[in-house]
């Protein structure tokens, strides 16, 4: 028997090699280029297997094209329908991923089974079988009268399930557990993916079926199979949370009908995940007294002001003392303890520092860099911030205190939750007072450091 021929694939961007390289041609990844079987030819030919994922349309002019919003169908989940900009829309797909055990079947079983009461629906499932999701409806408490179920992974006997019973909305619970029969390699491999990943695309979009893919994530976080995976689909949400906690986010990444960076919050319940309506709440510690070390700071997620704990620890170190941030950029906390010492005077060479994001939330944004340095003062000099106490900021090398964007909404959130006292960038002022709420605007760090000094 002759040899069947090998080829080279990127688990990266999904580019084709002839012989192992150590750097991918395409995309110029290192050491990702993995050893599959050459697919022979589909039976369908080339011309009928690689299509536009779009209908082709004639050329117009860009100012004579009708923009319409999109329709939008919403999912009964208010926190999903957050971060998908509304709702579903006709014909969109969705990625979604997160870590075994997350909640992601639990939140699109939940989904599906508002959506059945108004439209027909598909769930096709690839790792459990009917009578598991049935098991998981009946814990949930879901009536389930109208989900159509399929157990099944070859790709084909799916398309056409789809073109029989016609859904206005499908889950495919998951990607990697699909194969088509056109390729020999084996499911999961990036060839099956991103074969399967466009026919289904081509599909939702041809018929005007909504389409959620559920996605298996790498050991590092990110989505597994090739890159190519997030560009065909839509919409990209990241399921995120601990498992040893009761609490989950779900996080746009890319949206094409709606913002990104919006964020929906969860509460695992015995009853599945219910949307979390006030999540401030569940990222500030309930201390009965003001205690030395602790910062609230009015952080951005999208669209939502979201107030969160900082908390910081400073003690005594030895002649290598550590920095550690959880939550926040660690490069940044040893920038802003340098800002610290030379513009404030507060030293801190000698000690170690540990600052920690309450509730598990990661904070991207340099607004938290006042809040930061405020609650590392406070824990040095063992002094607690007064109670009902904000702040936000930027810090600058030179010492400035910058502007955060929409300042005037995150007072105004502070002050609806019973904050009374904050210290914000000058330019963030308020030009109308804000009811219930001491607002006090400095230009400097040390303007900062002696303005908390006499609270």
């Amino acid at each position: 028997m002759a040899k069947e021929k090998s080829i080279y694939t990127c688990s990266d961007c999904g580019g084709i090699s002839p012989k192992w390289l150590g750097k991918c041609p395409s995309c110029g990844a290192w050491n990702t280029l993995i050893e599959g079987v050459a697919e022979a030819p589909g039976a369908g030919g080339k011309n009928n297997r690689y299509q536009a994922l779009a209908k082709s349309q004639p050329v117009a002019t860009l100012s004579e094209i009708e923009a319409t919003d999109f329709e939008r169908t919403p999912t009964g989940q208010d926190e999903l329908d957050r971060v998908l900009g509304g709702g579903i829309v006709a014909g969109g797909v969705v990625l979604i991923g997160g870590d075994p055990g997350i909640g992601k079947s639990t939140l699109l079983l939940q989904a599906i089974d508002d959506l059945s009461q108004k439209l027909p629906v598909l769930y096709v499932t690839g790792e459990e079988s009917g009578a598991q999701i049935a098991m998981r409806s009946r814990r949930l408490g879901l009536a389930g009268h109208k989900v159509r179920v399929l157990a099944e992974i070859s790709l084909e006997k799916i398309l056409a399930t789809l073109e029989a019973e016609r859904p206005a909305f499908c889950v495919i619970d998951s990607i990697q557990t699909l194969y088509s029969e056109h390729l020999s390699s084996a499911p999961g491999s990036v060839a099956q993916v991103r074969e399967c990943a466009a026919q289904l695309t081509r599909t939702a979009k041809s018929s005007g079926c909504a389409m959620v893919l559920v996605g298996h994530v790498t050991k590092e976080g990110s989505l597994a199979g090739p890159r190519v995976l997030e560009h065909i689909v839509d919409t990209v949400l990241y399921f995120e949370g601990d498992t040893h906690s009761s609490f989950r986010l779900v996080r746009a990444i890319k949206n094409r009908f709606g913002a990104v960076n919006e964020i929906g919050v969860f509460a695992m319940t015995e009853k599945g995940l219910k949307g979390v309506a006030n999540p401030s709440a569940i990222f500030l510690s309930t201390h009965g007294e003001p205690v030395p070390g602790s910062c609230v700071l009015v952080t951005l997620e999208g669209t939502r002001p979201l107030l969160v704990e900082l908390q910081a620890l400073v003690d005594g170190g030895g002649p290598s003392p550590r920095r550690l941030s959880v939550g926040l950029d660690r490069d940044r906390l040893a920038m802003l303890l340098a800002v610290l010492h030379r513009h404030a005077g507060v030293a801190t060479q000698d000690q170690d520092v540990f600052v920690n994001a309450v509730g598990g939330v990661r904070i991207s944004e340099p607004a938290a860099d006042l809040a930061v340095l405020l609650a590392i003062q406070s824990s040095l000099r063992g002094r607690p911030l007064p109670k009902g106490f904000i702040a936000f900021g930027e810090i600058g090398l030179a010492g400035e205190v910058r502007p955060a964007p929409r300042g005037q909404e995150r007072l105004k959130e502070a002050a609806k939750l019973g904050f009374s006292v904050a210290v914000v960038p000058k330019a963030n002022a308020p030009k109308k007072p804000i009811e219930g709420l001491t607002v006090h605007a400095v230009e400097r760090i040390e303007e900062a450091m002696d303005c908390v000094r006499g609270l």
